[in-house]
């Protein structure tokens, strides 16, 4: 399968000034406003409840400023032209101007390739290389598997554009591609979970585990991720083999999605779409975490959560429901009193913040 885009790039001692980095793509006012459907493999169950309508250019607005709309079959999108590799290659000509002893790293890495898939493959290949794992042999299985699945080349851009519109720290598409762990350890899993999906367990086992070792981050190549997902920072977190996350999730760093024992079979979280998960927040068993909903940092969550609510402590109790629909957008996940003076509480007490029922410990259940 051919790459999305074909250009000759030149090596970036040859790039001619550019006046200005190219600007960060905004929302056009005439942006098409798309229903879009997930992406499961033909071995997955959906998601819960899986892109319910939304305005896709609020949440991809690269995307949507192309008036791209996202629908069940991404070749309708990937067919076309791509503004996420364009913008990335923009960006790493730029930075080799401005630090001339990258440009060879710049090179290597994003210039000498055709398109986004393979850049990709060469980064994390060369990341997770060690002596008994070649980095050729991993970039080739990496772009065998990513070059034959659309849904990854979809998956692949639509996390970028996360990473870029919610992690305040991502200065650019290239420093989330070159630079962030958490982008890096997601679309490992996603080429993991094809090849889990192939009958190649002992493989995405490896990958699993080779991930683990360098970025210290745990998701077991069976769970099932939707698109649009950041892992922010990442470090500690772990995924269950039966979790199952939506689309537009946030996860922050020390996350764990896990069981309850030592049984068998379905044993983890279901988190549904926008959801926000604090960091260090902790959700065990097989319990569904409802769409919209905020569980704020170091959450304890042990029974199921109802959508567009707010949950707290340890163990979690819900504290009042969510005007935004899609928390994982705004990045709040501190539950402070500031945060909670805005979220309406089902409480019989007299106060409608929410704040002093906190206090008193006069919570929902």
């Amino acid at each position: 399968m051919a790459c999305l885009s074909q250009h000759t790039w030149i090596h970036p001692n040859k790039i001619s000034p550019s006046p200005s980095p190219p600007p960060r793509v905004s929302l056009s006012s005439t942006a098409t406003t798309a229903t879009a459907t997930a992406e499961t493999d033909e071995h997955d169950p959906p998601c819960p409840s899986i892109y319910s309508p939304t305005h896709l250019e609020r949440v991809f607005p690269v995307y949507a400023i192309m008036g791209l709309t996202i629908d069940p079959n991404p070749a309708s999108v990937l067919d076309r032209a791509d503004p996420i590799w364009a913008a990335v290659t923009d960006e790493a000509k730029s930075e080799a101007e401005k630090e001339p002893i990258l440009s060879s790293f710049l090179y290597a890495s994003i210039l000498s390739h055709d398109c986004l898939e393979q850049a990709l493959a060469f980064v994390v290949a060369d990341r997770l290389q060690n002596p008994t794992l070649l980095a050729t042999q991993l970039m080739d299985i990496f772009c065998n598997i990513i070059m034959h699945n659309k849904g990854i080349q979809r998956s692949i851009r639509l996390d970028l554009q996360a990473f870029k519109d919610r992690d305040p720290a991502c200065l650019s598409y290239c420093s989330a591609l070159l630079y962030m762990k958490g982008y890096h350890s997601l679309q490992v899993y996603r080429i993991a979970h094809a090849l889990w999906h192939q009958g190649r367990k002992v493989l995405a086992l490896a990958l699993q585990s080779r991930v683990s070792e360098v970025f210290g981050i745990d998701i077991h190549p069976a769970a099932k991720i939707g698109e649009g997902i950041l892992l922010d920072h990442g470090t500690g977190m772990v995924i269950g083999e039966t979790a199952i996350i939506g689309n537009r999730v946030s996860l922050m760093h020390g996350v764990t999605l896990g069981g309850t024992g030592k049984e068998i079979g379905d044993r983890h979280p279901k988190v549904g779409d926008g959801a926000l998960i604090g960091a260090s927040a902790t959700i065990l068993g097989n319990i569904r975490i409802g769409e919209g909903v905020m569980i704020a940092a170091g959450s304890l969550v042990l029974k199921e959560v109802p959508p567009h609510s707010v949950v707290a402590g340890i163990p979690a109790k819900v504290l009042g429901r969510l005007h935004d629909n899609v928390p994982s957008l705004t990045m709040k996940h501190d539950a402070t009193k500031d945060f909670l003076a805005h979220v309406p509480t089902n409480s019989k007490d007299d106060n409608p913040t929410g704040a002093h029922n906190l206090d008193r410990n006069n919570v929902n259940t």
